[in-house]
């Protein structure tokens, strides 16, 4: 049995699924900010907050899990510029107290989601794990903190830990059963998608001046799908007791630019996309791109669903599967704060 928190959010979820289907029964904690019960359908869903320790242990005495994977975050980059005492508190201080939750309960394995935020703006592309972590967001800092704290954690108690720090997750379930559902929506994919639908009148870009080729940032986008499936191959590894580095890359190693992805889905979906310039946005880097060699070495990782037309594309499936179909299909705009 494992404990997945935020087990009822978009990566969450996706990784609930993997855990199912490699054998595990996966337990969603997810106070439902920004999860849904509904996607909770792979084991028990249980409601709360990893803020709230005496929830914490009556979990981890009723289920008694061998192991944690930690989704639970907020991780919106620009809300994290505007208000970072939200992301410290939430971030920062819910994985510590998971974590002396985890000690009481004597559960010492923990797969954390952390994020390439964490490099900040690197000098040199692709980024390597031993790239300086230098996060110019708070949502970056706060990841990077729980990084230094599950070091620290292996180091006094023998915590067993490996953080993943993956760049952007897109796409939704092949078999459409789940999918990515923000309110409100803070990535890029899904806006687009929402355009095409008609759901919105058109996508902001922010920022056409960054030094980048067709002047639009780049983003290494990897599909919700590998994710997951990298997540249940670093439990595994720990659960084998053999040797990890304390992180790992999670990318392609291939740049999309905001132009690119936007070009994509119109090509994809078959509907115009209306675009609007808007100014650049506090805490975005130029460009991100993994170098993810070493999980493919370590942990026998490898994408299978990461290039961008199978992002998009299963993406668009989830909108058309999970928004009203009459809708979608006569152009009628559905109320934008929806989905």
């Amino acid at each position: 049995m494992v404990l997945v928190t935020g087990g009822a959010g978009y990566i969450g979820s996706h990784a609930c699924k993997a855990l199912a289907n490699a054998g595990y029964l996966p337990v969603a904690f997810d106070n439902l900010s920004h999860g849904h019960a509904w996607a909770a359908k792979w084991g028990p869903l249980a409601v709360g907050d990893i803020l709230d320790r005496a929830a914490l242990d009556t979990l981890f005495q009723h289920y008694e899990p061998a192991a944690v994977m930690h989704f639970a975050a907020f991780a919106y980059v620009g809300e994290s510029v505007t208000d970072p005492a939200k992301y410290y508190r939430n971030n920062v201080a819910g994985t510590l107290t998971l974590l002396d939750a985890m000690r009481a309960a004597g559960v010492d394995r923990l797969v954390f989601s952390s994020t390439c935020a964490t490099y900040g703006a690197p000098e040199r592309l692709p980024i390597r794990e031993d790239t300086p972590q230098a996060p110019i967001n708070p949502y970056g800092a706060s990841k990077l903190m729980v990084e230094r704290i599950l070091a620290d954690f292996g180091t006094a108690y023998g915590m067993k830990s490996v953080a993943l720090r993956y760049f952007n997750a897109a796409g939704a379930d092949p078999e459409g059963e789940i999918g990515e559902d923000h309110d409100p929506e803070p990535h890029l994919i899904p806006l687009v998608l929402d355009v095409a639908a008609g759901r919105r009148p058109a996508i902001t870009v922010f920022g056409e001046d960054y030094p980048t080729p067709d002047g639009t940032c780049i983003r290494d986008y990897i599909h919700v799908a590998d994710l997951a499936d990298a997540h249940v191959r670093a439990l595994a590894r720990l659960e084998g007791g053999g040797d990890m580095r304390p992180a790992y890359n999670l990318g392609t190693g291939s740049g999309v630019s905001v132009r690119q992805l936007i070009d994509t889905a119109r090509q994809i979906t078959g509907r115009p996309i209306a675009v609007v310039a808007g100014p650049r946005r506090a805490g975005d880097p130029p460009e991100l791109v993994a170098d993810a060699g070493l999980a493919g070495a370590e942990l026998g990782w490898r994408t299978r669903s990461s290039d961008i037309g199978t992002i998009v594309r299963t993406a668009w499936d989830w909108h058309l599967r999970h928004h009203s179909a009459a809708g979608l299909q006569t152009g009628i705009r559905i109320k934008s704060g929806a989905g």
